[in-house]
């Protein structure tokens, strides 16, 4: 498979494509499945890259998988753990950032993990600091080596009291998976409460762990000493959903998104409507179309869950670029994601990016020196151009800029996409694209 797509753009897309699990959810999913003492059948799985990542780190372990495709079912077998070699992981370590999630359930059951250097897309420090110190506050003992992190647990995991500075989804899935089968209590504070995580505290209730939500982003965990399997099916993929809204706006177009569901997406919905585009919800997913006439501008602040996802945020921008006056778009959660915005200037798009907080409250990067506001101005016409994907969500929407720019672009680097958007270009054929990969 080639890594270029050439793109005939300026056609609305119109058609019907459907969605399966969440991404940020099913990975994690797969690794909780280590902490049980049978087997574990996870349901709606996507055929992503990250699926293929994660299921050779698990096999590298001694974890059985089976995965049926085309019925999206996984079925994890754990019964013979072991520990892995430090190459392996390692070859497998420039693809996702996955690996410091075993630390916890490989401590559990082998008393000791390995952490080589981590991977994933480049859109922020994204530090790994969090993970360690929670680590640290269960009792692991962390050695810093040239190769990695190697992490053991002499005496055990006990359970903690932890304070996040910010509610990180990342160190909220490490506690979760770290605390279940720690001895005590372990409570968390600011803790994350997107539906991805939630879902995995679903996955790991039906496990056996005991773990309430607070509704002031308080997750309590009473610690057990074993855990079952479990059967579940995963919640759609949010980000997906909304990125094919998006092209939908972009183009002018009309999608019909199977497996989209309403209570995930509640704040994308409302923006999706004030910039002027429509939907209408359905028992099995969401219709999205640009109903005609002018889009509008918006002021716009991204935030953890309930607010407006970070991941929602680049797509949308390329539908701005077609909206009458001037947007803003205020970045709060990564300090590095305006990056993308490069290539729409060179498409013919009026955008500018700004240090400072605007359209919105102070945040943590306003006094750090980094681009995260940007002033969209339209509507401008988008012509076609060379591009380079950047990362997992400016690469789809570098994509929807060139489905949406008059004559051909051509789209490098597209496996990155692959990521997490399921046979994304079946989907382009379904809604009529105009497009060849060479």
């Amino acid at each position: 498979m080639t890594d270029l797509l050439s793109v005939d753009g300026g056609n609305p897309l119109n058609g019907t494509i459907t969605v399966r699990g969440a991404k940020n959810f099913v990975s994690k999913a797969m690794v909780a499945s280590l902490l049980g003492e049978g087997p574990s059948e996870l349901r709606n799985v996507p055929e992503i890259r990250d699926v293929k990542v994660v299921s050779g780190l698990l096999e590298l372990h001694g974890v059985s998988v089976d995965y049926d495709v085309p019925a999206g079912v996984l079925r994890l077998d754990p019964s013979n753990v072991e520990s892995a070699h430090v190459a392996d992981i390692d070859a497998h370590a420039g693809s996702s950032r996955i690996p410091i999630l075993f630390c916890g359930p490989l401590l559990h059951r082998l008393g000791e993990a390995f952490i080589p250097d981590l991977g994933g897309c480049r859109i922020g420090d994204r530090p790994i600091n969090y993970h360690l110190d929670i680590l640290r506050q269960f009792g692991a003992q962390v050695d810093k080596r040239e190769q990695g992190i190697h992490l053991t647990a002499p005496n055990g995991l006990r359970g903690t009291k932890i304070t996040l500075p910010y509610p990180s989804v990342g160190a909220t899935e490490q506690l979760l998976l770290t605390a279940v089968r720690a001895e005590g209590i372990t409570e968390l504070s600011n803790a994350a409460i997107e539906p991805e995580i939630m879902d995995l505290i679903n996955v790991l209730q039906k496990m056996g762990a005991i773990i309430s939500v607070d509704t002031d982003r308080v997750i309590r965990i009473e610690g057990v000493s074993k855990l079952s399997g479990y059967r579940h099916t995963a919640l759609g993929d949010r980000i997906e959903a909304s990125s094919w809204a998006s092209a939908a706006l972009a183009t002018q177009g009309d999608i019909f998104v199977k497996g989209a569901t309403q209570p995930e997406m509640t704040a994308f919905l409302n923006t999706f409507r004030k910039v002027g585009g429509e939907f209408e919800v359905e028992d099995d997913g969401i219709r999205f179309f640009h109903p005609g006439g002018e889009l509008r501008s918006i002021v716009l602040e991204t935030d953890v869950h309930p607010g407006f996802m970070t991941d929602w945020q680049q797509p949308l921008v390329v539908a701005l670029t077609q909206a009458k006056g001037l947007s803003i778009v205020h970045e709060t959660v990564y300090e590095n994601r305006f990056g993308f915005t490069d290539a729409l200037r060179g498409m013919g798009a009026n955008i500018q990016v700004y240090k400072e907080c605007l359209g919105g409250r102070p945040c943590r990067f306003g006094q750090r020196n980094f681009y995260h506001s940007a002033v969209i101005s339209g509507p401008t016409p988008l012509a076609a151009a060379d591009i380079e994907v950047p990362d997992l969500r400016g690469g789809f929407s570098h994509l929807i800029a060139a489905l949406a720019a008059k004559g051909t672009s051509k789209v490098r680097g597209i496996t990155l996409i692959d990521r997490g958007y399921e046979r994304f270009t079946e989907k382009l054929e379904a809604l009529g694209a105009e497009f060849s990969r060479s």
